[in-house]
């Protein structure tokens, strides 16, 4: 059961899927399900989280995954990000399964905030 502001699910970006499908499940036994031609999921791997097609950033490091937090209350997280000095990049928007919005801290992180349940009543 998903727990309030805990980190709940990790995304890794790819530019090739089908690829890093493979190598999860080679390596690791991982097991995958299908959102679309461009997002997989996984679970039970100590984290959830998925795999998502995008560029690779352009940065020394090759990027880093995206850690999600859980929100009973996504309106209510938005805003106590935003007082602590978060920056909103990406506004509310819906995905199978929830909502969710991200965010970079004063350290430049980005990272994204997800609930199951309809905004804040």
């Amino acid at each position: 059961m998903p727990e309030h502001h805990k980190l709940d699910y990790v995304e890794f970006r790819t530019p090739d899927l089908a690829a890093s499908k493979a190598f999860f499940h080679a390596a690791f036994g991982w097991n995958f399900v299908d959102y679309g031609p461009d997002y997989t999921a996984f679970s039970g791997e100590g984290l959830d989280g998925g795999l998502f097609r995008g560029a690779a950033p352009a940065t020394a490091d090759g990027g880093a995954p995206l850690l999600v937090f859980y929100s009973a209350a996504l309106e209510g997280s938005e805003a106590a990000v935003t007082a602590a000095g978060g920056r909103v990049v990406r506004e509310i928007f819906s995905f199978p399964g929830g909502r969710r919005f991200h965010f970079v801290e004063p350290g430049g992180n980005e990272l994204a905030v997800w609930s199951d349940r309809d905004a804040d009543g």
